[in-house]
């Protein structure tokens, strides 16, 4: 099994618990890592035997610019989830979300989720 990973995707959004999170919004950047059988899949060199990444990076982002959640962790999941969906052939998917922004009383650079589902 082969690994496509689109890494380091930036976005403007509204996710949070608190209301400046909301009104003001932050940056969010995402990793998306598909496992997909590469090896037995694309044989010819065609777009069509394998995952479209661009169409994959296309949907991330209009998923995570149309829909807003208290939690990260909540967002990745649905991300997963809507990426199963658009995707049959991935078997699975790993959905990152690192938080810059984050109301906590210390030095860091950032939170981190990571969720991993299977299709199937």
């Amino acid at each position: 099994m082969g690994w496509i990973r689109i890494k380091s995707m930036v976005f403007h959004t509204f996710n949070g618990v608190l209301p400046e999170e909301k009104k003001l919004g932050q940056r969010l950047e995402a990793d998306i890592e598909l496992n997909f059988p590469i090896e037995k899949q694309v044989l010819h060199d065609n777009l069509n035997e394998t995952v479209n990444y661009a169409a994959v990076y296309e949907t991330v982002e209009t998923f995570i610019k149309t829909h807003n959640y208290d939690l990260i962790e909540s967002l990745a999941n649905r991300v997963a989830d809507e990426v199963l969906t658009n995707y049959p052939q991935v078997k699975t998917v790993k959905v990152r979300i690192r938080k810059y922004a984050v109301p906590i009383n210390g030095i860091f650079d950032h939170v981190e989720v990571e969720v991993e589902k299977q299709n199937g």
